[in-house]
């Protein structure tokens, strides 16, 4: 589908649009049929931009209006048929994800069982460290003290 989008460069901005809506934008330019305006339509108009002209002639895509009630009853067993499937492959890929959900749950459990584990590891480190700082804190002060003790008669007048 990529083919296309080469085809018919983007004119609207003046950058080319990114890839998949350019993609989008050329098939539906090429499933588009072109629009028929007649001479009298044309000149009656004004006169529109350039950058207007030079696209390839584009209509929006015509919706079919809905089936009468008739239609729609004739068409009710098929459809069933039909939804009955979409609803079994619903159901299954629902099963996967709630299935793929526990899992992301579990592993989700045990990686936060993990790292609440690390972090008493680490606050227990911390607070040994601090234990230790605090000693060496405690020891300081009583060498200080000591050393002010002997200096002390030093400084003091005779």
């Amino acid at each position: 589908m990529s083919e296309p989008a080469r085809q018919y460069p983007s004119h609207e901005s003046g950058r080319p649009a990114p890839g998949p809506l350019r993609d989008w934008l050329a098939a539906m330019k090429a499933h588009t049929p072109p629009a028929q305006e007649k001479p009298a339509e044309r000149a009656a108009r004004p006169e529109a931009p350039r950058a207007a002209e030079a696209q390839p002639n584009w209509a929006p895509r015509l919706v079919p209006p809905k089936p009468a009630q008739a239609e729609r009853a004739a068409a009710e067993p098929v459809r069933n048929a039909v939804e009955g499937e979409d609803v079994s492959e619903l159901m299954a890929e629902n099963l996967i994800l709630k299935a793929k959900l526990r899992v992301e749950a579990d592993r989700y459990a045990e990686l936060q069982a993990i790292l609440a584990q690390e972090i008493r590891d680490l606050r227990k480190h911390v607070q040994e460290e601090m234990s230790a700082l605090d000693a060496v804190r405690e020891e300081r002060d009583l060498w200080r003290a000591r050393a002010e003790a002997l200096a002390q008669p030093l400084f003091q007048k005779r």
